[in-house]
């Protein structure tokens, strides 16, 4: 049943059961401590062009070719 939420469910535990209680903490630890920070916090500018960006493509016309 991979894909569904019982599924995922399921994988969770059998994650705990061979790898241990804090298997979900531990490896969100070590995600946070390979992080280099950055992000759209550290640097408004580059969000302000993803933003532009974003809200071009979701502006855009149909395709004259999905008409015909």
């Amino acid at each position: 049943m991979a894909g569904t939420v019982k599924g995922g469910q399921r994988a969770a535990i059998t994650n705990k059961q061979r790898y241990g209680a804090q298997f979900y903490e531990t490896i969100g630890r070590k995600g946070g401590q390979i992080s280099k920070g950055g992000g759209f916090a550290t640097n408004p500018d580059l969000a302000r062009i993803a933003g532009a960006k974003g809200g071009r493509a979701s502006r855009r016309t149909k395709s004259q070719d999905a008409v015909a």
